[in-house]
């Protein structure tokens, strides 16, 4: 694996491998890896690719005033390690200053997508989300790059980026990994206490529920709603949002239509904000699935 933290270095290496006629895509990560940043690099092959470049980065801009940019957790030899386990073929690992040179005043906003959800306890992070993805796309240049659904919303938004910007590459959504008992992996969870961890598993309790209401009939945004809430707070989680939403605009949804909608919870445990997120698939359509 190439380890390279220059913007020259990541584009040389890129631009070779698709001269020999390589398929490329890339894995965008803030480090700190588990599992799931792991089955990205597998679902990028999985897509496609045939080789793999992935980034670690922190990325400053996404964080608000009090959030956890310096508790983030940072290991960035670790990481290396995980990512050559799975076959990585190039590792992009810039400081700062490299995705924001000094004097750097650039920010990609948008306009709709961020105005809800997430981006109302957070106004500065899908700003940030969607500089640093235009600021890594335009920089690595793949054919093809993975996002993890378990953060649905910023899917959305870097689809709807890619699109809007006329990028030419493939947005591939990778499928959420979970822990044993359900628990949606996240660098996150290491903040949580004992207790507050045996507690985390409503969410996925919350979604399975739901889907499993949608799978015997319920069609009512609200009703679900009402169930998802009241199962995460029964758990002593402080409930951010528990919506039903249409899959492709993340507009609030009165009921479940033939086609589906995703179910998105955002709980809090303690100082851990824990997001997670399903599809409520009717029988009439494909059939309803367990999150």
């Amino acid at each position: 694996m190439i380890i390279t933290s220059s913007v020259d270095g990541v584009r040389q290496e890129v631009r070779r491998l698709q001269r020999e006629g390589a398929r490329v895509g890339f894995v965008p990560t803030m480090g700190a890896l588990h599992a799931g940043h792991l089955t990205l690099v597998e679902e990028a092959r999985r897509a496609g690719a045939t080789r793999v470049v992935a980034s670690v980065f922190v990325n400053p801009t996404q964080f608000g005033p009090g959030e956890d940019l310096d508790a983030y957790p940072r290991d960035p030899e670790g990481d290396a390690e995980k990512l050559r386990s799975v076959g990585t073929d190039v590792l992009f690992l810039p400081p700062v200053a490299v995705m924001y040179p000094p004097g750097a005043e650039t920010r990609v906003t948008l306009e709709r997508l961020p105005q809800h959800l997430c981006g109302l306890s957070r106004p500065h992070h899908f700003g940030g989300v969607a500089t640093v993805v235009t600021g890594l796309l335009n920089v690595v240049g793949p054919d093809l790059a993975v996002f993890g659904e378990k953060d649905f919303q910023q899917l959305q938004v870097v689809r709807r980026l890619v699109r809007d910007l006329h990028m030419p590459v493939q947005v591939v959504g990778g499928p959420i990994v979970r822990e044993a008992d359900g628990l949606a992996m996240s660098s996150r969870n290491a903040y949580l206490s004992p207790s507050e961890r045996a507690r985390a598993v409503c969410l996925h309790q919350a979604l399975t529920d739901a889907a499993e209401a949608v799978a015997a009939g319920e069609r009512g945004a609200a009703a679900l709603e009402a169930a998802m809430r009241s199962r995460c707070a029964a758990a002593g989680g402080e409930v951010e949002y528990a919506v039903v939403v249409d899959p492709d605009t993340l507009d609030a949804l009165s009921e479940v239509g033939p086609s589906g909608a995703r179910a998105l919870l955002a709980v809090r445990f303690g100082r851990t904000r824990l997001i997670d997120n399903a599809p409520l698939r009717p029988p009439d359509g494909a059939r309803a699935a367990r999150p």
